[in-house]
């Protein structure tokens, strides 16, 4: 299965406090495995798992076990460290569409104790045009449950064929869309499935059109000023931080202890992922972007 990732890309690291995307499918799975990810940590941020079309299910190291469905939010907030799996489950669906999203954490909040939200009624914003689900944040005065430690805005947007959806912005936030079907486009602009347009500051709307049904991600927050390391699966705030989680987990991992920083998951028929070497370099703390905005 072919994943594209979209953030961090060569000229922007961060929209708000999201900081990393991967768009997949969607992709036949028939007869097949699907989503296997064998268990792996996280620390230092926020997991978002959101389908569009399958099934994944989520086990973590705090005994969460999860089934997640399109419509449904996964939220996972690593903290001080927390591992988990993600599969399709048996006698899943022939298709496979969705995306993965990271949330770096604020400094004064990155080591908080690690937890799990599954939110499977979300706030919905509709009218003849199409509709955004919203995921995380505020948007037209709909509210997520979901908790933010950032100010942020996430929504899923359908878009009726032929028609065009205005959604208010906030100003003060950054925005960027992500294509996940053909024909859409932002303000007249196309968008290719897969691409995602970065929108700036200071919007207070957005015009998404779309030639057939259309979908797409709409992200922003306020800019993150904190510089961050990430590598693997960790953001850090430097390079002794990422090599220090990096050897817990492969103590951990190796040994097997469940009291140990990132815990066990139990359940996957599979290793834990070993984590991979690191560069013969010192990993970088950096900004949101390349250049100024």
């Amino acid at each position: 299965m072919m994943v594209g990732r979209t953030l961090p890309n060569r000229d922007r690291r961060m929209v708000g406090a999201w900081c990393f995307a991967d768009f997949y499918g969607p992709a036949d799975i028939a007869g097949q495995p699907g989503m296997q990810v064998p268990p792996h940590p996280h620390t230092g941020l926020q997991t978002v798992s959101w389908l569009l079309d399958g099934e994944v299910l989520h086990r973590d190291s705090l005994g969460n076990e999860q089934l997640v469905r399109p419509g449904e939010l996964n939220l996972m907030t690593a903290g001080r460290g927390i591992s988990h799996s993600e599969e399709s489950p048996t006698g899943h669906g022939p298709v496979l569409h969705g995306a993965q999203l990271w949330v770096a954490l604020p400094g004064e909040q990155r080591d908080v104790a690690p937890h799990f939200e599954h939110h499977g009624d979300l706030p919905v914003v509709s009218s003849s045009d199409g509709s955004a689900t919203v995921l995380m944040g505020e948007l037209a005065e709909a509210v997520s449950p979901a908790r933010a430690y950032t100010p942020l805005m996430g929504a899923e947007v359908s878009i009726t064929a032929g028609r065009t959806l205005k959604l208010p912005l906030e100003a003060d936030f950054e925005h960027a869309v992500l294509a996940m079907s053909d024909g859409i486009s932002v303000d007249g602009r196309p968008v290719r499935v897969g691409d995602m347009l970065y929108l700036g500051r200071g919007r207070e709307q957005i015009e998404l059109g779309s030639g057939g049904p259309g979908r797409a991600l709409l992200l922003g927050g306020v800019p993150f000023e904190e510089q961050i390391v990430m590598w693997w699966n960790f953001v850090g705030r430097s390079h002794d931080e990422v090599v220090q989680a990096r050897e817990e987990w492969e103590q951990g991992r190796v040994s097997g202890a469940p009291d140990g920083r990132f815990g066990v998951v139990h359940g996957y028929p599979e290793p834990a992922l070993p984590a991979p070497a690191l560069p013969n370099a010192e990993l970088r703390a950096r900004g949101r972007t390349r250049r100024p905005s």
